[in-house]
């Protein structure tokens, strides 16, 4: 049986397509194998969100050509193919297959072809594909990745997605609640929904709110959690979900990308600073305790020191639990690219904001985690730490914390109290008596 080797770059989309891509070549008679040497087909799936993430591709193509075979197959998937398609094959010159993400159900004779000397290139959209019938390869164990929504209706400016992964299209609710349940049987509590802006997720029928109740009424489903969403779709309807259902975690990832009602206009994101701060109240007004993260750009074309000073205020305010922060980078074919040249903000300056913002969120995380310091909450064991001889567990509010223990705790849910924090991730003890609840309910 011929064996494949794939590595995966970028968002938890791609991870999920990851294990769709496996699922299917297992499906066709591939052995999946843990590393490049002697793989019959060799593939990476690839991100286009950033010009880092493409080069860093570039760079391992070139690193895992030293394992490929007389008749080894070479290929990228995902964003990236859709994105460069054959220009690809001319950057790295032992590829011989570019596939986008609405082509995977082909992946089979794409590779028989790549296997007979073909180069092969496939990135035509496919609007009605969500892959229904695969089974996907699942990497974890313990929480389970479903994608509800592929593709994305919005336009930021700044942003490749809509060209990388086509218009936005939900799947049925009940094609979402059957493999919740199968997932459930697998062995996995907590469910993970995925979109682009999952919560402008809409199957003709059926909202998002509808898709938290159904999927939160699945017997076995003890926690629920969702991203990413955009703040303009969180209805009325789906913060009442939000609240109802009991699985439904307090914790919501809200990007913010600007604090500055201008530069979101130039982003087009189709909210002000004051509409996004109206929907964080809503947000925590209606489930108390709420954690919240978000994404956060820096040197936006166009953005002056007072535009960055409004993101450093609203960080403030908004007292996030975490922030993932990024310099801008602009990506080909996006109307950012097209803005006038002297709005570019010098890299000096980008960088010297982004040390800034990193310090500011870091001092305000900081100053919330220590206020937890003594509390006891439920955490679910998710995988092995860095650390020798402790487990990573996640609390209900998304907060890391390191207990003692090894694998056999894994996917087990524990009672712990909060006992140190090193400003990012926690320490816990077991509350003795309330531990290791089994993970099937």
């Amino acid at each position: 049986m011929p064996t494949v080797y794939l590595e995966t770059y970028g968002c938890q989309m791609n991870v999920s397509d990851s294990e769709l891509i496996l699922g299917k070549l297992a499906a066709d008679g591939y052995t999946p194998i843990d590393g490049p040497e002697g793989a019959d087909v060799i593939l990476l799936n690839t991100c286009a969100i950033r010009e880092h993430a493409e080069q860093r591709v570039l760079g391992r193509l070139g690193e895992l050509k030293r394992f490929m075979k007389a008749d080894s197959v070479m290929g990228v998937t995902g964003c990236m193919a859709q994105r460069l398609g054959p220009r690809l094959m001319d950057e790295a010159r032992h590829v011989s297959l570019v596939i986008g993400p609405d082509a995977y159900r082909a992946l089979p004779e794409l590779l028989d072809g790549a296997r007979r000397g073909q180069r092969v290139v496939s990135t035509d959209f496919d609007l009605e594909e969500h892959y229904e019938d695969f089974t996907p390869r699942r990497f974890d164990k313990v929480k389970a990745w479903i994608t509800v929504q592929r593709g994305c209706g919005y336009r930021c400016t700044y942003c490749i997605v809509p060209h990388t992964r086509g218009n936005e299209r939900s799947r049925r609710l009940d094609d979402v609640v059957r493999e919740t349940h199968q997932v459930v049987a697998d062995g996995m509590s907590e469910v993970v929904l995925l979109g682009q802006t999952v919560n402008s997720y809409h199957d003709g029928a059926s909202d998002f709110a509808d898709l938290l109740r159904a999927v939160g009424a699945v017997p076995g489903v003890r926690r629920l959690r969702f991203t990413s969403p955009h703040p303009n779709d969180f209805s009325e309807r789906v913060i009442e979900a939000l609240a109802d259902v009991p699985a439904a975690c307090e914790h919501v990832h809200l990007p913010m990308q600007s604090g500055s009602s201008e530069v979101l206009k130039r982003m087009l994101r189709r909210y002000s600073r004051e509409e996004y701060f109206a929907c964080l109240g809503r947000l925590r007004a209606a489930i108390p305790g709420l954690s919240v993260t978000t994404d956060i750009i820096v040197g936006f074309p166009g953005e002056t020191d007072a535009h960055f000073e409004e993101t450093l205020s609203a960080v403030r305010e908004a007292q996030f639990a975490d922030a993932f922060l990024f310099k801008f980078s602009p990506r080909e074919g996006t109307p950012a690219t097209r803005m006038p040249a002297e709005w570019t903000v010098p890299e000096e300056v980008a960088s010297e904001r982004m040390a800034r913002l990193v310090e500011t969120q870091r001092s305000s995380a900081r100053a919330q985690n220590l206020g937890q310091l003594g509390r006891t909450c439920e955490v679910l064991v998710e995988r092995e730490a860095r650390r020798g001889g402790s487990m990573l567990a996640r609390t209900r509010d998304f907060r890391s914390v390191l207990v003692p223990g090894g694998t056999s705790l894994l996917g087990h849910y524990l009672t712990v109290k909060l006992t140190g924090t090193t400003g990012s991730t926690f320490t816990g003890t077991v509350v003795p008596g309330r531990s290791a609840l089994p993970l099937a309910m």
